[in-house]
């Protein structure tokens, strides 16, 4: 074996023009060049495009499209000036609708091919506002020196330099407007150059009907700093935290660290509401700023109402709710059922779901904390039987648990998805221990992304469900 490195392949400077014949299941276009498959960034199928390398493989090139010299009746201008740039989005170039299609056409493809599924009912694509949408981010923080200015934002494409930007407009608008405010501030501070992070989280302050959601919204932004605060930039923090109307909340270290700092007084949490049967009475949901909760409010609404209707609830249903989280599905459906059992692997996530329930005054529901993965055998929420199973895994799905399905033996199971490669997979698991998907579909929880979020309906071949 040498000692010597092998040097970094020079990449071909010139741009070189290609064909594209389709999309990849993460949004970029497929072309050949000289026989080998190519990946081209910001191209669509149908489209002549000019196009740098950004990287070569032995099976395959990447590029990104610098020109677009045939283009596809699909293509729309971007939303975003820095659309071609930033990683937060990389579809703003895909008309809106086409983009579900695709995302349709992604969930399809990986169930008829890894699970063998064509005997189904395809679920209307759930869809929402495209802009103006996402209320969690972490925005990267950097001073450089050379520009003499700091940029605040997501990382660029296929690096991790930080996009200039100006604002960005898939941010709920109080946000969006916040973006050059925040680089002035942190530019004007101290130590500007030991702040690498801004968490964003926004709540409301009361519950609202879908078509008002994003009215009387609350913004809290985590300031991740590494060195002490001076005086001097505390002071600058409340002065933009009131002129604003945010909070801020400051993390010096890990998770556990962070603290509300301005204004002192209010809630260390924030609280998000799910509307009801009853349209005068909703569930409020609170959560820490630094919590995990869906990034899109309208389509975490659709997709609970989606979930409890496709579970067909009856008064006497016992239900179980893996990944539970904080309850954001186990309450509403509480409402519904006899009783829901949640499970998280987060003891202060299901510490958090009872709350919830207490706070609500809901008092058929019990929530458990175990690692999903491996904890199983005589966990007192395993021991007993439910009509019906609710899954809401991480991408790496819950092939351990669907593997085991048949000792829980439920009648129905909702599968929500992240990740309709691990569906897939489970899909097969769960028909091999004798369920039928009746229905599968996507939601755009993510628009101008390729993240494909999606739930399927399975039910016990001999439930008569």
């Amino acid at each position: 074996m040498t000692n010597k490195r092998r040097r970094r392949q020079r990449l071909p400077a010139e741009p070189v023009t290609i064909s594209i014949e389709r999309m990849s299941n993460e949004g970029r276009g497929i072309g050949s060049l000289d026989g080998k498959i190519a990946f081209v960034d910001g191209a669509l199928p149908g489209e002549n495009v000019s196009a740098v390398y950004t990287g070569q493989r032995s099976q395959y090139d990447e590029l990104k499209t610098v020109e677009v010299l045939t283009e596809s009746k699909e293509r729309v201008k971007p939303p975003c000036d820095v659309a071609s740039i930033c990683g937060g989005c990389t579809l703003q170039h895909f008309d809106s609708n086409a983009q579900l299609r695709f995302k349709q056409s992604v969930l399809l493809n990986h169930l008829q091919h890894n699970a063998n599924q064509t005997d189904y009912d395809v679920l209307p694509a759930m869809a929402g506002p495209t802009l103006s949408y996402r209320r969690k981010a972490r925005l990267g923080v950097r001073y450089v020196h050379r520009k003499g200015d700091v940029l605040v934002g997501f990382r660029e494409q296929g690096n991790s330099f930080i996009t200039n930007m100006e604002g960005c407009p898939v941010l709920v608008s109080q946000v969006d407007s916040l973006i050059r405010p925040l680089r002035d501030l942190i530019h004007s501070m101290e130590i500007c150059r030991e702040i690498p992070q801004i968490e964003v989280a926004v709540g409301e302050s009361a519950a609202r009907p879908d078509e008002d959601i994003d009215n009387d919204l609350v913004v809290s932004l985590i300031l991740r700093h590494l060195q002490p605060l001076p005086e001097s930039d505390l002071q600058k923090l409340k002065m933009f935290a009131d002129e604003h109307q945010v909070q801020w909340f400051l993390q010096s270290g890990g998770p556990a660290t962070v603290k509300r700092f301005w204004p002192e007084t209010g809630a260390d949490k924030l609280s998000y509401y799910l509307p009801v049967t009853d349209a005068a009475k909703s569930i409020e949901m609170q959560f820490a700023p630094s919590d995990f909760t869906q990034v899109n409010a309208l389509i975490n609404r659709k997709m609970i109402r989606q979930a409890i209707e496709l579970l067909d609830l009856q008064p006497e249903d016992s239900v179980l709710d893996l990944f539970c989280g904080l309850g954001n599905f186990s309450l509403p459906m509480a409402l519904h059922c006899a009783q829901v059992t949640g499970v998280e692997g987060s003891q202060e996530m299901s510490e958090r779901a009872s709350d919830n329930a207490r706070l609500n005054n809901i008092e058929n529901t019990r929530f458990f904390s175990a690692d999903l993965f491996t904890e199983f055998d005589g966990q007192p929420w395993s021991d007993q039987q439910y009509t019906k199973v609710l899954l809401d895994p991480p991408r790496s799905g819950a092939i351990e648990i669907v593997q085991r399905i048949n000792e829980l033996a439920p009648e129905v199971i909702v599968y929500v998805s992240c990740n309709p490669a691990t569906l897939a997979r489970d899909a097969g698991e769960l028909l091999n221990q004798g369920y039928k998907m009746t229905h599968a579909g996507v939601m755009d929880m993510f628009p101008h992304t390729g993240h494909v979020e999606s739930m399927a309906r399975f039910v016990k071949k001999d439930s008569g469900a």
